[in-house]
């Protein structure tokens, strides 16, 4: 997984949360397959089309806060 310090795209903006489809119970196989940037400041109520219990790993960055919630709509 990538370091906080280090979620950035790729012209250097910074992202506060990185969430990944795959997951492994072996750490350098972890945070793998598709990738959802949270970009800072985002308020997403619904999580986008096909991406609902999909989440397996994340990171989120220095500085930064996620919240998450187990129903749609918060």
């Amino acid at each position: 997984c990538p370091a906080p310090s280090a979620l950035r795209t790729a012209n250097g903006t910074r992202i506060c949360a990185q969430l990944y489809a795959d997951d492994s119970p072996y750490y350098d196989q972890c945070c793998a397959g598709d990738a959802l940037v949270v970009d800072p400041g985002a308020d997403v109520p619904y999580m986008p089309h096909g991406w609902a219990a999909r989440i397996s790993s994340l990171v989120v960055g220095t500085r930064c806060e996620l919240t998450v919630w187990s129903r749609a709509g918060k």
